[in-house]
């Protein structure tokens, strides 16, 4: 028998600061961080790996909640759990005690997440797959068993959420033999973020569209009129036929993200994102009504499946994005990618950051053979930065995702990195 003999969790930060990548209106200097976790097993071969990301600053807490949840699985059968990850979930979401401190959302809620995709990147690595397949390979029921119906079962039921699953049964050959040709759009982030100078935004822009991306992203909000001048700058760069998104990281008020829309609509924008509060549900519809046909989308900041319902259910969005990384891993997702289907709302992921790349487009692959109307419609974003931390970097060629094909959920980051950008006893911190 296979057990859990340890763990490690590792507070790992880059200084991306330094150089303003991952700069917005809120979050003017980040510092891309993973808290970063392995399960380690009685066979030497097989361990599993997972992380929470962070930008910084309380990325140290985080990575002591997850310490504190992986103590909990020490002695136990790793096929045990494997065969029935549904039933870990559910033990340590329905504690009550660790309950306590969301529910369902917040630094305990992301390390129960952290943990789920440990797990899933076990049975995955043990099951010699990537995580999309190992997704795929379990039926209709099989996935509807995975995902807590308590407090969505009003919205989607579980006979309704396997209808769906079994209608694009017959397309799944299909499906996947185009994600191997083709993969999935990427959208990029690089170009747009907001401490850059004019210079960079239009080199980085001229680039994006010569590396054969069709869609692009701008930070916006801190200044509209600003906002107004970039946005000029990047749709001459790109040409009329390249797609631009913007993204206000929830820099708005409701009235103020109306009045700024409106500024920007002579754009052509593919999409708002965050244009409020995430937890604002009633306001993303408000807002949503006010400045139709502009798409809004969020999603990255959403904690569970609960506020994904309740913006589905108030039509506020067109565009729902998922992360790998903040809600509590494989099963909220899966019940969140379900909800989009029956809204027939496009699921386009957020990513970028650290690891975020190379964990969430599993889930995008799952959505787009099982689930998505429309696979074409889907796209993924891609944020150029550090992909070679991960011991299996995302392969991104011609503006496209490449399948994955590597056993595991994609969580897995280099021994080098954690020596070298482990917080703050790592060569990169603890030089002067």
């Amino acid at each position: 028998m296979t057990t859990i003999t340890g763990s490690s969790v590792v507070d790992l930060r880059y200084p991306t600061s330094k150089q303003l990548d991952g700069s917005d209106a809120m979050n003017p200097d980040p510092d891309y961080s993973a808290a970063y976790l392995q399960l380690f097993t009685s066979d030497t071969d097989l361990t599993g790996h997972g992380f929470a990301f962070a930008i910084g600053r309380g990325n140290d807490i985080q990575a002591a909640a997850i310490e504190a949840l992986a103590g909990r699985l020490i002695g136990r059968d790793v096929d045990g759990m494997c065969d029935d990850p549904a039933a870990v979930n559910r033990e340590l979401l329905w504690d009550s005690q660790l309950r306590w401190f969301g529910p369902d959302k917040g630094i305990m809620h992301m390390a129960i997440g952290t943990i789920m995709t440990a797990v899933w990147d076990l049975r995955s690595r043990r099951e010699q797959r990537p995580l999309w397949a190992s997704l795929l390979a379990l039926s209709p029921a099989e996935v509807v068993a995975l995902v807590d119906w308590t407090y969505i079962g009003d919205y989607l039921d579980p006979g309704e959420a396997r209808e769906l699953l079994e209608q694009r049964l017959p397309d799944r050959a299909s499906r996947v033999a185009s994600l191997e040709a083709e993969g999935i759009a990427a959208y990029t982030t690089t170009p747009g973020w907001l401490g850059y100078d004019d210079d960079k935004l239009v080199r980085l822009c001229t680039e994006a569209v010569a590396d054969g991306f069709a869609t692009i992203k701008l930070k916006v909000g801190a200044d509209s009129e600003e906002d107004r001048r970039r946005l000029a700058l990047a749709r001459e760069a790109v040409g009329p036929d390249i797609n631009i998104a913007v993204d206000a990281n929830q820099f708005w008020s409701v009235p103020d993200a109306i009045l700024a829309i409106e500024n920007l609509q002579e754009f052509d924008l593919r999409w708002v994102e965050e244009p409020t509060h995430p937890d604002d549900m009633v306001g993303h519809a408000e807002i949503a009504r006010a400045v139709n046909p502009v798409p809004i989308a969020t999603g990255e900041m959403l904690a569970s499946p609960v506020m994904a319902k309740q913006l589905l259910q108030l039509d506020a969005i067109s565009v729902l994005q998922i992360d790998a990384t903040r809600m509590a891993g494989v099963h909220d997702l899966l019940a969140t990618m379900l909800m989009a289907a029956h809204a027939g709302v496009d699921v386009i992921p957020h990513a970028g950051g650290v690891g975020l790349c190379e964990a969430v487009q599993h889930y995008a692959y799952f959505h787009a053979v099982a689930l998505a109307p429309e696979p074409s419609r889907m796209e993924i974003e891609y944020v150029d930065h550090l992909h070679d931390q991960l011991r299996v970097p995302v392969r991104v060629d011609n503006g496209r995702y490449v399948l994955p094909s590597e056993p595991g959920a994609g969580t897995a980051f280099t021994p080098e990195t954690v020596t070298e950008f482990s917080f703050p006893e790592g060569t990169e911190w603890a030089t002067p």
